[in-house]
């Protein structure tokens, strides 16, 4: 592969696609990845944005509303007010949605307007590609106000970090401790348990512990059994977050607590070792050892290299990325090297079918637009990839398969056209030189060089072969 090819891929399909300037700016392919394995990952493009921390708060506040709504609905003695302009308890209720509604969009708003100009777009996808690994869905209300917080606050400071310090940072997010339940996760011969015995229904939930080891760490063919689920998810009792109560006067000062009286006591084993009761610090001892384990080098090693070279990725480059792993104790940095210093990743035939939420963001680059996600988000939602909300822990897939189906293929064309009938026109040729550099072949140059407008030639760009693969 030439240099001038390696370059065009080092921005399509190691990066988000390449914006105006990018490829007569840069020489080294390499180097154009190498230098952002470093930096806060557009940390100040979100420093706007409240914490977790401000959302318990609101939602405390809210939930104490609407309990109050609640009594004055049915006690009608404490509706005095007779106002039309009044706050009735619904007018409260529409509010407090709609509250809710512009918070989560200013936190997809920030997101997708940075992935649409960042110059570090290798950096961009790998935060993305964690935010996949470890995906948690809107759709989850408990989850809703979390899910964009949990890619700030725990993956973008870690995505260059260990792995370990990565998992234990999104373990104990409340987006996750939300959306796979373990807030409800009581130690079945807990303090509280005991003390509430025949009272109230509470017991162990294993759903964050399964998800841990299932993708998260291990894989499902890592050597994990039944037994060592149910032993981390008794190790991991007690991770929560700020209960309303505890959330309503003011910010709490952390988004994870710990609940002693939740927590299962007691030495725990998970694969073979044992760890001694040491309360939170039992659970995270768990997860330090799960961070380092052949198999999570493996499993997530083998993920990585599918992402960036191929559905189907040659062994040596995972085998390679797996050694860095665990030579490095899970520097990821050591692993994101090991594959871009493989020279099987850039080679000729590998390439990865574009996600929807790949096109979109491509072709936004390629026209150096950006644009709100109350825009994209149906277009997102037509193309089966809504943002922040996939059908299950296990994310939104990354294979070819699954987004080249006929009506996928339709769908994208539909898309296409919407696409180039933003605001911004620019000349359907230039941008695909500006998009697929080397890439663009001599068939797709003819057909927008013959193109009626330029809305149309952009449409037929953007529905190209060219462009639907990250080259």
């Amino acid at each position: 592969m030439t240099d001038d090819l390696k370059l065009a891929s080092a921005y399509n399909r190691f990066g988000l696609g390449a914006r105006p300037g990018d490829l007569d700016h840069a020489t080294d392919p390499h180097a154009v990845l190498a230098r952002q394995l470093s930096g806060d990952v557009g940390a100040n493009a979100f420093s706007g944005l409240p914490a977790s921390t401000d959302y318990l708060h609101r939602e405390a506040v809210a939930l104490a509303a609407a309990r109050q709504n609640k009594r004055m609905r049915d006690d009608p003695g404490m509706s005095p007010m007779q106002d039309d302009a009044a706050p009735t308890p619904a007018r409260q209720r529409r509010a407090g949605r709609g509250e809710l509604r512009e918070a989560v969009r200013a936190e997809l708003d920030a997101r997708y307007r940075h992935a649409a100009t960042t110059p570090d777009g290798f950096a961009e996808r790998l935060v993305r590609f964690w935010s996949n690994h470890f995906a948690v869905s809107l759709d989850k209300r408990p989850a809703l106000l979390y899910a964009a917080p949990m890619e700030r606050e725990a993956i973008r400071p870690n995505v260059f970090g260990h792995f370990d310090a990565l998992l234990q940072a999104v373990a104990s997010h409340p987006a996750m401790l939300r959306y796979l339940d373990n807030t409800r996760s009581v130690g079945d011969d807990s303090r509280i348990a005991r003390r509430l015995s025949g009272k109230r229904e509470l017991g162990l939930n294993e759903n964050l512990a399964r998800e841990i080891l299932e993708l998260h760490t291990l894989g499902v063919d890592g050597g994990y059994t039944q037994t060592d689920v149910t032993e981390l998810a008794r190790a991991i009792t007690g991770w929560s977050t700020p209960a309303p109560r505890e959330a309503i006067d003011s910010v709490p000062s952390t988004a994870f607590v710990f609940r002693p009286n939740a927590h299962e006591g007691g030495a725990r084993r998970v694969l073979g070792r044992m760890y001694a009761d040491s309360g939170v610090l039992q659970g995270r001892a768990i997860l330090r050892d799960l961070a380092v384990h052949p198999a999570t080098a493996r499993h997530v090693s083998n993920k990585l290299a599918r992402h960036f070279v191929a559905d189907d990725p040659p062994k040596v480059v995972v085998d390679r990325m797996a050694q860095a792993w665990t030579r490095s104790g899970g520097a990821l940095v050591d692993v994101y090297r090991a594959l871009i210093d493989s020279p099987e990743a850039w080679a000729p035939d590998a390439r990865k079918f574009r996600t929807p939420d790949d096109f979109l963001v491509a072709a936004l680059r390629a026209m150096d637009a950006s644009q709100p996600i109350a825009r994209l988000q149906p277009v997102l939602t037509q193309l089966g990839e809504p943002a922040f909300t996939p059908r299950s822990p296990a994310g939104f897939p990354d294979v070819t398969t699954a987004w080249s189906g006929g009506d996928a293929l339709f769908k994208r064309i539909q898309a296409a056209q919407r696409l180039a009938s933003l605001p911004v026109t620019p000349d359907p040729l230039a941008t695909a030189r500006i998009a697929l550099g080397a890439h663009l072949d001599d068939a797709t140059a003819t057909t927008l060089r013959r193109a009626e407008s330029a809305r149309s030639g952009l449409a037929l760009l953007f529905a190209s072969p060219a462009f639907q693969w990250r080259t």
